[in-house]
């Protein structure tokens, strides 16, 4: 069914945010005391008096050059109105009705969108005399909420019921959609690749290190209709170096993002090559279980191609070991080159995360493995491994059984993973092996 669309808008620090998680049900986007957090639209689904809708959390309406990031961010908003079927008009009722809000106002009923007004920061009877202010906007009947406190919200949830289309149903149910993450450095050109990938400019980007503050998702098909929610992050420093309030919630955002999806994007900037923190990110998204592939951005302005790509070969191959067969892509968000081979790479990683054995051409595998080089003792006794069994994907997860079996020495459990990893085609996913022991009755008598 197509979600009928509610934009939050307004000027800066009114409450957007927080009004926009209280409706959301769950902290959604970020919230902190500094003005402007909000930059990227952010989107969450919501149910409002039994109508599932769209929410759209955008930046502060500003006037500002359309070059500045003011601006950049105005635009943005700008966008998400024009889509909008109800715009939720925010004003800050302890600051009455601004020159601003008067302004943003009258922009609002040129756009031709439902409008209606919504005096946040209303608490107690003070509040909601305060919030009649909205009246002279122009715009129709306030209604009063205080977001941080919760007050009004079901009065402003039956507003909004009431205003909205009557529901279309879709042909068919949508398929599930693959959950893909874009990490990496600060200004490794991630929203450029997001914009690139969507073909639009969805997100906010620049010259400005750290544009982007929350994670930001983002549905859309593939070329060959697979449907994708692609996630758009901060820029991910050393942790040392995360200092600020806001950026430690940045930052706690991005890897909740990397945790939800299935497959990670981690953009690399070609023009510095693989850092320390890149390898690290990598390190953190196979612990997590999630498949992976590197991007190498701004790939139309790496010095020498051949160089930088040997150079990451190489430093992969000696650091990450663990993903032997991982996925480079080489490409430039800016001008298109190489974007078209990255959803195929993340479709193929995705499958491979997906891969599950038989479970008798399993242990056919495994006796040859075990043939070719046997098992070693532990403590001087000899391992007995028996059979292994795949209880899951996502990634693939293979239990090995056998007397002793938790006793295994580190360099064969590495054996083991390798071997499958050839065997069965699983370049680049986590492999997740464990082992198990089984009681041996005759061992108390030994």
């Amino acid at each position: 069914m197509t979600l009928p669309v509610v934009v939050v808008a307004g000027r800066p620090n009114v409450g957007k945010s927080t009004l926009f998680n209280r409706l959301a049900g769950r902290r959604a986007a970020l919230v902190a005391d500094t003005p402007g957090v909000t930059r990227d639209r952010k989107e969450a689904e919501a149910m409002l008096r039994g109508r599932t809708v769209l929410l759209v959390d955008t930046a502060g309406l500003e006037e500002a050059p359309p070059a500045s990031l003011a601006g950049r961010m105005h635009a943005s908003a700008a966008a998400a109105v024009r889509a909008a079927d109800l715009v939720l008009f925010v004003i800050d009722a302890r600051a009455g009705v601004t020159p601003a809000d008067a302004h943003f106002a009258a922009w609002l009923r040129r756009q031709g969108r439902p409008v209606l007004p919504v005096a946040n920061k209303a608490e107690g009877r003070a509040g909601a005399a305060a919030a009649l202010d909205a009246f002279s906007l122009g715009l129709g009947a306030p209604v009063a909420v205080s977001a941080e406190h919760g007050e009004g919200l079901a009065d402003l949830m039956a507003e909004i019921a009431d205003r909205l289309p009557e529901a279309v149903p879709d042909a068919a149910e949508p398929e599930r959609p693959l959950k893909l993450a874009i990490l990496g450095r600060p200004n490794a050109g991630k929203s450029t690749l997001v914009n690139r990938l969507l073909g639009s400019e969805r997100m906010i980007t620049g010259p400005e290190p750290g544009l982007t503050r929350d994670a930001v998702a983002v549905r859309f098909a593939d070329a060959d209709g697979t449907p994708i929610e692609l996630v758009d992050t901060a820029g991910l420093r050393r942790r040392a170096r995360v200092e600020q309030p806001l950026e430690k919630l940045s930052v706690a955002a991005a890897l909740n993002a990397m945790r939800m999806a299935e497959v990670v994007v981690l953009a690399v900037d070609a023009t510095e090559g693989l850092h320390d923190q890149d390898l690290q990110l990598a390190r953190l998204i196979e612990r997590e279980g999630r498949a992976l592939v590197i991007a190498l951005t701004k790939w139309d302005v790496a010095p020498d191609r051949n160089a930088v790509r040997q150079a990451v070969a190489d430093r992969l191959e000696r650091s990450l070991a663990q993903l032997k067969g991982i996925a480079v892509v080489t490409l430039s968000a800016l001008s298109g080159e190489g974007v078209g081979r990255l959803l195929p790479a993340v479709r193929a990683a995705h499958a491979t995360w997906n891969t599950r054995v038989p479970t008798a051409e399993l242990n056919r595998w495994f006796e040859q493995a075990l043939a070719r080089h046997p098992p070693p003792l532990a403590d001087g006794r000899r391992l007995k491994l028996r059979y292994v069994t795949q209880p899951k994907a996502r990634p693939p997860t293979f239990v090995v059984f056998g007397t002793r079996a938790e006793q295994t020495p580190e360099d064969y459990r590495r054996y083991l993973a390798n071997a499958l990893r050839e065997a069965f085609g699983l370049p680049g996913t986590p492999i997740r092996l464990e082992f198990r022991g089984t009681s041996n009755p005759y061992d108390a008598a030994r």
